[in-house]
């Protein structure tokens, strides 16, 4: 197993546990990805995958149409994807990624979470260098299809990694390959579970207990936030 894959296992997510979490976050996906591709999911390669992955979470169908409607209603609240980079205590490196209408309350709420839990909230792009930004892609094993051959396939399309999960292969490549890896897969006619972006860490960083119920109190305060989508750390 590979250390994106470990710390992907490792992450806790509590957001994809709860089942109107999950379709608030794929709803705004689904909207941004309308705004900026169209609403045609055959000529909108983003948007099909979220569709594809809205299917597998059992979204409701009436919940898809209606983020796709909201990208062309003039009335409707306009998401912009914002990211911030902050430190909790410890030194452990938080990126929090998040789609809001108001980021004037989104940044006001980020910076609450930060302070009020020993950390501090830093500059866009202070803390890059520290992690992997990548894309990375959950498909059904195709019969006849070795993993070996998948991997030595895929590497000329920007896949560095690939490992199982349960009945899923998941796929890890550099985030601007994203469009490459999906062409292919649906080009050969791969089952695309889901497509998402993660921020891997090059190094993580060993807490004790008690430090890391600290850490753990403040992730918890951004997971409960309905304005962000993920959260990122280097913590071990």
């Amino acid at each position: 197993m590979g250390r994106a894959f470990e710390y992907r296992k490792a992450r806790k997510m509590k957001r994809w546990g709860n089942m109107a979490r999950v379709f608030t976050k794929l709803g705004k996906e689904i909207t941004i990805a309308t705004k900026s591709g169209g609403p045609d999911p055959d000529t909108n390669p983003r948007l099909r995958v979220l569709v594809q992955q809205a299917k597998k979470e059992n979204m409701p169908k009436d919940n898809v149409e209606r983020a796709i409607r909201k990208a062309t209603d003039k009335d409707a609240s306009d998401y912009k994807e914002v990211v911030y980079e902050g430190y909790g205590p410890h030194g452990i490196a938080v990126v929090v990624e998040t789609a809001t209408d108001n980021p004037t309350r989104t940044v006001a709420n980020v910076r609450s979470y930060f302070n009020k839990h020993g950390g501090s909230l830093g500059t866009t792009g202070s803390l890059e260098f520290l992690f992997d930004h990548k894309c990375v892609f959950k498909i059904a094993p195709k019969e006849g299809v070795s993993l070996e051959d998948l991997e030595l396939e895929l590497i000329d399309y920007g896949v560095d990694e690939v490992d199982v999960d349960e009945e899923d292969i998941i796929l890890y490549g550099d985030f601007k390959s994203y469009a490459d890896i999906q062409s292919y897969l649906e080009g050969n006619g791969f089952e695309i579970h889901s497509a998402e972006f993660e921020r891997i860490p090059h190094d993580t960083k060993e807490l004790d207990e008690e430090q890391r119920a600290q850490i753990e109190k403040l992730l918890d305060k951004f997971e409960e936030d309905d304005d962000v989508q993920n959260v990122f750390h280097n913590m071990a």
